[in-house]
């Protein structure tokens, strides 16, 4: 019998703490703009710095899962192309507003749940969350990952 792969370990262990239906709506709705808040917060500070941190969570995806990888990378290519056409002051605030409102969010889908969010206890549970999501696209599409 074969030995599950980290990423399905990883999912699985995410997926227990989000069972409920409008907790994983809610994650849904909420995962990919804190994302985008995050890289714009980023972004603010120097595009590079946006550039770099996609490349290294894009490094650890790929040792995850390469169709994971390859649909984070689309994924952050349109983040950062929406950044580079945003009109760079409204960059910052629009991040950091989009930022605590959709983790609001969050918070609300876990207080639903009656669990508390997967990161608390492991910090990787931060690079899972838009995996999670994408698995739930993938499953739509019936696309291996």
């Amino acid at each position: 019998m074969s030995r599950p792969r980290p990423i399905d370990l990883l999912l699985a262990q995410y997926a227990h703490s989000h069972r409920h239906p409008t907790n994983e709506l809610i994650h849904m709705v909420c995962v990919p703009p804190i994302v985008l808040s995050l890289l714009g917060i980023l972004w603010s500070v120097h595009p590079l710095a946006a550039v770099a941190a996609c490349g290294a969570a894009l490094a650890y995806y790929w040792k995850l899962s390469r169709p994971f990888a390859l649909g984070m990378l689309g994924m952050s290519l349109a983040m950062l192309l929406l950044l580079a056409l945003m009109p760079p002051m409204t960059v910052l605030p629009l991040s950091v507003a989009v930022f605590f409102l959709a983790w609001t969010g969050q918070f609300i889908g876990h207080k639903i749940e009656g669990r508390k969010p997967s990161f608390l206890d492991d910090v990787r549970f931060l690079l899972v969350g838009p995996l999670f999501v994408l698995g739930f696209l993938y499953r739509r599409l019936r696309l291996a990952y």
